[in-house]
């Protein structure tokens, strides 16, 4: 059986996609067209029909709220910005993200040891 390797990309994406909104939201209140512009820049696509439903599970999860901004283009515009509760799960993730990080780059780059060697590299015996 062959891995679908499109599917675990995309996978992997879904994964990133609540931390990455966290991240921008760090920054400043976004209005949710300029998230997807900000994802698009830094390569990760992602359309409306697929943010909103974030946007409203990360509210309801107390993480987000929103502000009305006045625009020069319409009525108002709902900007979403990060809660208290938003920023200390993404202080949260932020960690965990480092050490997916470090374990990743450990097993690619072969530091990774499963049985600590003694003497001379030699396997420990019981």
């Amino acid at each position: 059986m062959r891995m679908n390797v499109d599917n675990a990309k995309s996978q992997m994406r879904k994964g990133m996609l609540e931390y990455c909104i966290m991240l921008l939201l760090s920054e400043k209140a976004y209005y949710t067209s300029d998230i997807i512009k900000r994802l698009k820049e830094a390569n990760l696509l992602v359309v409306e029909g697929t943010l909103y439903p974030l946007l409203t599970r990360l509210k309801n999860d107390g993480l987000l709220g929103y502000e009305w901004q006045e625009s020069t283009q319409g009525p108002p515009r709902k900007y979403y910005v990060l809660t208290a509760t938003g920023k200390e799960t993404l202080e949260q993730l932020d960690t965990a993200w480092g050490e997916l990080e470090s374990t990743v780059h450990n097993l690619k780059e072969g530091q990774i040891l499963l049985t600590p060697p003694t003497e001379e590299g030699a396997m420990p015996t019981e």
